[in-house]
This record gives C-alpha cells, sequence and structure tokens, in this order.
C-alpha cells in the first residue's frame, strides 16, 4: 500500500496473538526509523526493547506498585476545554462499547486500564527515554521517531500501541532499564506484536476530526 494508506491504516493494537517477534526483525525496523527527521541530527531520542522473562518481571513490578510521586510529567494539561475533552470522550466511548463495557462502569473500566501494564498480552515493548536537556523541539522529534517505528511495523505487519499511560511508573521503569532518572526522562512504553484480527479492540470505528476543523489553506 501507499504511504498515505499506511498512515491511514496504521491504528493503535491492544489485542495480539501469542506469537514472538524476533530481535532481527525489530532491529530492521528500528534501523529505518533512525533516519527518522531531528532538528540539528540531535536524535534526542533512547530507548531499551524488552521481551520474555524481562519483560514479564517489569509488567510484574509495575502491577505491584503504586503510581510515583510526583508524577514523571503532566500527560494531561490542565483546563484543555471542552474541544479536546470531546475529542478524548469519543474514542474512550467506542473502545469500551468494543469491549462490551458500560460507559459509566468506571470498575470495569479501571480493570482494562490495568492491561497498560501487562502491555495488552504484546510479546515485546519499547521503552522510550528522553535526555533532560532536551526541551520542546526535541519532544516534537521524538515523537516523529515513535511514528517512523509505528508505520514501519504496520508496514511489516505487526501492529503496536503507544503507552504514555507507564509514565505513573516511570522511575521504576528506568531503574529497571538502568537508565538515570537524574538525565532522562521516561516517555513512554510501545506494545509491539501481531495483531489478533478478531478481536473487537481492534477493528472499532475510529473517528478523526474533519481536515477543515485543523488546517487552513491561503494562497492556492
Amino acid at each position: 500500500m501507499s504511504i498515505t494508506e499506511t498512515i491511514a491504516a496504521r491504528r493503535s493494537i491492544r489485542a495480539y496473538l501469542d506469537r514472538p517477534v524476533s530481535q532481527d526483525l525489530l532491529e530492521q525496523v528500528l534501523g529505518a526509523a533512525q533516519f527518522s527527521p531531528s532538528g540539528y541530527n540531535f536524535q534526542p531520542w533512547e530507548a531499551v526493547a524488552l521481551s520474555g522473562v524481562p519483560m514479564r518481571d517489569l509488567s510484574a513490578r509495575m502491577l505491584a506498585a503504586a503510581p510515583q510521586e510526583p508524577a514523571e510529567y503532566q500527560l494531561v494539561p490542565r483546563d484543555i476545554g471542552d474541544l479536546y475533552k470531546a475529542r478524548r470522550d469519543e474514542t474512550v466511548g467506542h473502545r469500551m462499547d468494543a469491549l462490551g463495557i458500560a460507559r459509566d462502569d468506571m470498575t470495569g473500566r479501571d480493570a482494562f486500564a490495568r492491561n497498560n501494564f501487562r502491555f495488552y498480552g504484546a510479546p515485546a515493548v519499547l521503552l522510550t527515554f528522553v535526555p533532560r536537556v532536551m526541551g520542546p523541539p526535541q519532544w516534537s522529534d521524538v515523537g516523529m521517531w515513535l511514528q517512523s517505528v509505528m508505520l514501519a511495523l504496520h508496514g511489516e505487519g505487526l501492529g503496536s500501541c503507544a503507552l504514555e499511560s507507564l509514565f505513573v511508573h516511570g522511575r521504576l521503569i528506568k531503574q529497571f532499564a538502568g537508565i538515570s532518572d537524574e538525565t532522562h526522562v521516561f516517555f513512554c512504553g510501545m506494545a509491539i506484536g501481531w495483531p489478533d484480527p478478531d478481536a473487537p479492540i481492534n477493528t472499532f470505528e475510529r473517528t478523526r476530526a474533519p481536515l477543515a476543523e485543523v488546517v487552513r489553506f491561503s494562497g492556492f
């Protein structure tokens, strides 16, 4: 498929087949993503890939731990306004509908959310860190790298799901991965594996704002 078709087809995968992902394949994908753009060629992303026993060990530690204080960073801005709240609530609602969880069932929603710390059953996870010396422009570069990784994974038939929610255990993750808390911020995890094509959570209809709502053209 074309690049535009790949971008449109990629989605967050939250159910995976019981099938391993090889290190060779991940190296191929991550090697391609190294050519993502970054200002001044800083390449400000750093990552650790886990599978097998280390991955299960990290999952167990996060599930047993309380969220850290203070938080690694502020995930949702304060006072984001009705527009962004509506976009968030719409996609969360579709997700809960696909799972058969009532939208007002907070217990069910919280139980499903804990699957973030199980990496949704994926056979591999990528943990991404950013040096503290970096600022907002470099964080943008890390986002472009993550998008490159996700698109390259999709091109190989793999699925992924970015897991910013792991930020509540940022220091635990850094200690586990041998990354200094003084020098680095934990940004996000990424579940990686072969999508389960029959799982409703992987097939519900996604929505995006119409282009006219987010882009203005002039001079064409």
